[in-house]
């Protein structure tokens, strides 16, 4: 059974750092499309980054977290990572992991692009 366990998140003031992880099983991370989006209360969710797979390798960041947030994959331990730096206060939201069938050909910026996805970990920035 493919399953996604998102961890890292939790209560920080502006500016500090968070990396959340995303450990995968019942499948390998290398050959999927993981993606990383977040969902404040009231608002769509949204599309942060993705890593493709490791034929082809590509990252994407949103234009919100571009500069700030990176994006890694550890085949050794089949995880995905999320490096947040300079958090702000609208970055406050429920992160979730996602990945992608290889059948999936929707863009992979948006959630319909995904296929499997975690529980999500809150995220607070707050002084």
């Amino acid at each position: 059974q493919l399953q996604l366990v998102e961890s890292g998140g939790g209560l920080v003031q502006p500016g500090e750092s968070l990396r959340l992880s995303c450990a995968a099983s019942g499948f390998t991370v290398d050959y999927y499309t993981i993606g990383w989006f977040r969902q404040a209360p009231g608002k769509e969710r949204e599309g942060l980054s993705y890593i493709s797979s490791n034929s082809d390798g590509r990252t994407y960041y949103a234009n919100s977290v571009k500069g700030r947030f990176t994006i890694s994959r550890d085949s050794a331990k089949n995880a995905v990572y999320l490096q947040m730096n300079s958090l702000k206060p609208e970055d406050t939201a429920v992160y979730y992991c996602a990945a992608a069938d290889a059948l999936n050909l929707s863009p992979k910026g948006r959630p319909e692009g995904y296929d499997y996805w975690g529980q999500g970990t809150q995220v607070t920035v707050s002084s």
